[in-house]
């Protein structure tokens, strides 16, 4: 029902998404209900956080909505902890409230939730309003607990300070609480002269999502919908209309026209900020501007000092340096002229820092690497120049919004930046905060579990819903793609309930987190421009903004990111293993024109290199076979969706077999470098300028508009480009057809600054691998220790590299993965279960005091603090303690003697007691039980359940005897044999990973093991859903494989799965029939041996002779299995099945 011009009632009290697990009103629905009912204003009152409240101004003003901004903050008094609703009324009100709810999470203890002393309220009071509050605030709390007297105190005091800004709060949401809080509450406010004011506590906007909203206060509080004793709701908490409101409340009708005139007191919203920026000056003599231009200056000498190998004396006549000095010159008067001089100089002070601490920083990310300022500043390492990079496509005075430099650090010291910002920038910097949302597979479990519905009924459900981060789909998207899913839903009224309150509640913030890598700098203290919020639990060093990274944006704060790498870890690592050997290596000083590099990258021998590792980044360099830096940018740029079908013209022309197409001779410099491909969106800008004498930034703006596809725009950068191109001397048509054919390539350019700086960092990793392998794969899988999938990606290449692998062995291996001479020693703290620091201390007691002599020896040393349950099986499954004692089994089954020994011994040693009836080592070794070992299948599954891959033996071996009946060929050999299109192959299931395409239809990738290799193999909707069943991880399997190859060799090969089969089954199976091929008599009595039962297997034998062949089958078909077959064929006797 649309409401009227002469709206009487005002909500005040909405709680929208950001109070969380709590609120459920969105603020986008809010403003559409606003336009729509022709609100006259709208309170904010989320609980504990103003996160929502630059959003919600923003939002609700563009409907023509008056917008207030509020909170309710906890204040404590006593022992008593509640909320209290607060209201800005002018700007120094919303300062006033930001400091209160910046400061109850600042000024907090670790185990209480967010509160404040309730003295702070009565020091910040200036243009502030509050409320009395609900039921279940502050008040209501001390009401339920009799304290008459405290509340006529604390009243009385808040008049006092507030006078006419404080409200008595009454609210009628048919709660039988509410009755005796009212009657309590009219009396004060006659007594005291309180005004009261009549308000709706809205959490959400229809009165049909209550049920939904229970349930989500049930996800919040951990409790369920079946619980007597929790908070329950009533269904009144919805948006009211105008007449409800006035009806409910036509006995107070003071109550009434106090809420209609509370927005007239109200004069105060928060607006969008230019950026603002602290002045770098402060610290250094001069201005920012003229401190940049003299760093950038003094940067560009050593640059020419250092790389060029040119003096001082030398630069000002040499050729290059007064090219380089020229494109500083006019960047930094785009800086200067953008006031971006402080921006630079802050990002190049921490970048140097780090770098000055042995703090690895990437090369570069993003446009921001086409700066020569950002070169000379030592921002990036990479020179613009050289590669041929825009500035403008970072910076120009034509764009919208500003850019931001994204830096990489070395994952594991990149808190010692964040340590240097607060030393350097105190109160002004802090961290961005996130929102956890209830997506698909989280709503569908919250629910399910507050629903009261067996866990692995909800998590076979939740299963259901694909789960992939570059096509997210929303529940609506995953019921409609999933029969199973749809069948379920109609047919269990549970699963019906389960989705109808999942679908409701979708997309609501389920949870606050912090964006780590995201810091704002500001030029004040940051409580003066934003609400702080700090997680005690996350041990962070900064606080965050409460308001999300485009609220904080928006309200003027410039972001910096401080994205953590770990390959630059692994880089920092390897140099120091390689340091051991050759003490003044320097990765920085390698050449990036080493061929033997170019040639491991063409093999496609590629596992562990950054970027190019994956299966069809492998085949695209065997195509390319690169030969210099400019092609592995190149595949950075082109192997996405869209562009990746240029790389074989790209690779043809590379190799002569196509000539490149340059659109026009005055291209040909542009593309030339890339055969004649448009890759980069700074070939689109050069083009631009080029033909049509756009500057830089008209240049960018095309590329912008090509981008978005936006027509009118384009229609218009399209009219600019044909007249600019026939000033030229270009002939319209000719224009307008370069103009069609580089806007699809503009779609979906790349940046080269960022594919550069990329690059550069996958050769460094190559150029490791190359001539230091084991070292960069120590490196590799210590910074991977805990990704099973990737471990055995790197044991398979070292199997490959054929290195000598040490297994997990506690007597011989570390905590991480090491190479010492020939040997590579797997990592212990690689196992499962087995926690890094726990098995780092077991490993120094090993060092200090030598080798364990047995189980006991083991026992008696370690402290039990490194030792439970869960790492004792890993360690066991693993083998770890094989060099001990070989039965596992035994050691599994005794691991509770095993914890208790340890205690006891502890206990011992605490007491400073000894045992005066120590055992002897034969009574001792009672402790590990007396059982068999496993048998091989067992103990090689609980090996992959402790490693995540097999490391001892290989599933497949048990059944190698009947690779021949099946004809089965290792995938290496398929895949690389273009004489075989089709075969069988056997691989063991390492991981299987289900996706679903853009148009919603399943497909899954395998990845598997065979004897020779790990690879993946895409399966489709039909193939999944017929094998299901057998897709388990661990199960071996027989996979029909045919290969689609075109007639052309460099294009892409696709192979596909036509079946599947259980190994397992197939070993297990009854022989429908066989063939035996005898030479003599003494074979066929050998074969009757095996034949005394009937069964169900037909037997024919052909006797082989000299001159002839006799054929025979027997009458009754016989009981014979694969074990017994394998058996003659080890005597000699040939046979084959059907």
């Amino acid at each position: 029902m649309s409401e009227s011009y002469s709206q009487n009632f005002n909500h005040l009290k909405i709680h929208t998404q950001y109070s969380i697990c709590e609120g459920a009103a969105r603020i986008d629905d809010l403003q559409e209900y606003s336009k729509k009912n022709k609100i006259k204003s709208l309170g904010l009152c989320d609980t504990s956080n103003l996160c929502g409240a630059l959003e919600f101004a923003e939002k609700i003003s563009k409907s023509g909505t008056q917008p207030i901004i509020g909170t309710q903050i906890n204040f404590k008094i006593g022992e008593t902890t509640g909320l209290l609703p607060l209201f800005a009324l002018n700007e120094v009100g919303y300062k006033n409230i930001i400091e209160l709810s910046s400061f109850s999470f600042l000024k907090n203890d670790e185990l209480s939730d967010p509160h404040l002393d309730f003295e702070l309220l009565l020091n910040n009071s200036d243009g502030v309003a509050v409320f009395s509050g609900t039921v279940f605030g502050l008040f209501g709390k001390l009401f339920d607990k009799g304290k008459f007297t405290e509340i006529d105190e604390i009243y009385g005091k808040i008049k006092k300070i507030f006078g006419d800004r404080f409200y008595i709060e009454i609210q009628r949401h048919n709660d039988q609480n509410e009755i005796g809080f009212e009657k309590f509450n009219l009396k004060k406010s006659l007594d005291l002269e309180i005004p009261i004011i009549a308000t709706n506590e809205v959490f959400y906007l229809d009165k049909e999502m209550h049920e939904a909203h229970d349930a989500l206060i049930c996800i919040g509080n951990k409790t369920y919908v079946n619980e007597k004793n929790r908070l329950r709701l009533t269904d009144q908490h919805y948006l009211k209309t105008n007449s409800e409101m006035s009806e409910l409340f036509a006995d107070l009708p003071e109550a009434l026209e106090n809420n209609y005139n509370f927005p007239l007191r109200c004069s105060y919203r928060p607006l969008f900020s230019h950026p603002i920026l602290p002045n770098i000056s402060s610290d250094k003599d001069g201005n920012a501007d003229e401190i940049l231009k003299k760093d950038s200056i003094e940067g560009l000498k050593f640059k020419f000092n250092k790389i060029f190998k040119l003096s001082n004396d030398d630069l000002e006549n040499n050729e290059s340096y007064k090219e380089y000095k020229e494109r500083l010159n006019h960047e930094l008067s785009i800086i200067i002229e953008m006031k971006y001089s402080s921006y630079f100089l802050i990002v190049a002070d921490y970048i140097n820092w780090a770098k000055n601490n042995d703090i690895p920083v990437g090369p570069g990310r993003g446009s921001g690497a086409g700066s020569l300022v950002a070169w000379c500043l030592s921002i990036t390492d990479v020179d613009p120049i050289k590669f041929n990079l825009i500035f403008e496509r970072f910076l120009n005075p034509d764009r919208i919004s500003m850019p931001d430099f994204d830096i990489d650090f070395c994952e594991d010291k990149r808190d010692q930046v964040f340590e240097y910002l607060t030393t350097k920038y105190k109160d002004s910097v802090a961290h961005i905060i996130t929102f956890g949302k209830l997506k698909a597979r989280m709503v569908i479990r919250d629910v399910g579990r507050v629903l009261g519905l067996a866990y692995g009924f909800v998590d076979g459900i939740s299963k259901m819903i694909p789960f992939d981060p570059s096509r997210p789909q929303n529940l609506t998207q995953c019921i409609a793609g999933e029969p199973r899913l749809q069948k379920l839903i109609n047919d269990d009224p549970r699963v019906k309930k389960l989705t109808d309150l999942s679908l409701k509640l979708e997309g609501l913030n389920r949870n606050v987190a912090t964006h780590a890598a995201g810091v704002v700098i500001a030029d004040k203290k940051l409580t003066e421009v934003v609400p702080l919020y700090k997680d005690i639990s996350a041990d962070l060093l900064l606080p965050s903004t409460q308001f999300d990274m485009y609220s904080a944006e928006n309200a003027g704060l410039v972001k910096f990111d401080f994205l953590g790498l770990k390959t630059l870890t692994v880089i920092n690592n390897t140099q120091k293993l390689v340091r051991k050997k050759i003490k003044d290596f320097d990765i920085e000083k390698i050449s990036y024109e080493d061929q033997k590099v170019f040639d491991l990258m063409s093999t496609g021998k590629t596992v562990g290199l950054f970027q190019i590792e994956s299966a069809g980044m492998r085949e695209a360099l065997t195509q390319m076979k690169p030969n210099h830096i400019e092609d592995i940018i190149a595949l950075v740029a082109l192997y996405r969706p869209g562009p990746m079908s240029n790389i074989p013209i790209y690779n043809d022309c590379k190799h002569g077999k196509q000539k490149p197409d340059y659109l026009h001779p005055l291209l040909e410099g542009i593309l030339k470098p890339t055969y004649g491909v448009i890759i980069y969106q700074e070939q689109v800008m050069q083009i631009a300028q080029k033909l049509s004498g756009f500057t830089a930034g008209q240049a960018d703006l095309l590329r912008r508009a090509m981008g978005k596809k936006k027509r009118a725009e384009l229609e218009k950068q399209k009219q600019g480009f044909i007249a600019g191109a026939v000033k030229n001397g270009i002939a319209k048509d000719v224009a307008a057809g370069i103009f069609l054919k580089i806007e699809p390539f503009a779609e979906y350019g790349f940046n080269k600054s960022h594919a550069a700086a990329y690059a550069i960092i996958s050769y460094q990793t190559a150029f490791l691998k190359t001539y230091y392998p084991k070292e960069f794969i120590a490196a590799s899988m210590t910074m991977d220790i805990s990704n099973q999938n990737k471990l055995s990606e790197f044991y398979e290449e070292l199997k490959r590299l054929k290195v000598k692998i040490i297994r997990p062995d506690i007597n011989e291996c570390f905590a991480d993965f090491r190479t010492i001479d020939d040997n590579f020693y797997y990592a212990l703290g690689g196992i499962k279960a087995v926690g890094y620091e726990a098995i780092s201390n077991i490993v120094e007691e090993r060092n200090k005091n030598g080798k364990f002599t047995s189980i006991n020896d083991f026992l008696n040393r370690v402290n039990p603090k490194d030792m439970n349950k869960l790492q004792l099986e890993g360690l066991v499954k693993a083998g770890a303690f094989d060099s001990l004692n070989e039965n596992r089994q035994a050691l599994f089954n005794s691991i509770p003697n095993f914890i208790l020994k340890t205690k006891q011994i502890s206990d011992n040693k605490t007491a400073n007691q000894f045992d005066l009836f120590a055992e002897d080592e034969e009574s001792q070794n009672n402790i590990i039980t007396n059982s068999d070992d496993w048998k091989f299948e067992e103990r090689l599954s609980k090996e992959f359940e402790a490693v995540g891959f097999f490391i001892s033996d290989h599933p497949l071996n048990q059944f190698t005897e009947i690779f021949k009946d099946y004809a089965i060929t290792d995938y290496i050999n398929f895949n690389n044999n273009e004489n075989i299109k089709d075969s069988n192959i056997a691989a063991t299931l390492l991981k299987i990973q289900e996706r679903k395409t853009a148009k919603g239809n399943a497909y899954a990738i395998l990845k598997l093991t065979d004897l020779t290799s790990v690879f993946e193999l895409f399966i489709f909707s039909d193939i999944l859903e017929l094998n299901r069943n057998i897709l388990k991880e661990g199960d071996s399997l027989i996979l029909t494989l045919l290969k689609n190859t075109s007639n052309d060799e460099n294009r892409f090969r696709r192979i596909n799965v036509q079946k599947i089969a259980s190994l397992r089954e197939l070993y297990s199976s009854p022989i429908k029939e066989v063939f035996f091929n005898v030479i003599s008599n003494g074979q066929v009595e050998e074969i009757s041996k095996f034949l005394n039962e009937d069964g169900n297997t037909i037997i024919n034998i052909n006797f082989l002779d000299d001159d002839q062949t006799l054929n025979f089958r027997l009458k009754n078909p016989r009981n014979l299995d694969r074990k017994s077959l394998n058996l003659l064929r080890k005597r000699h006797i040939s046979s084959t099945i059907s």
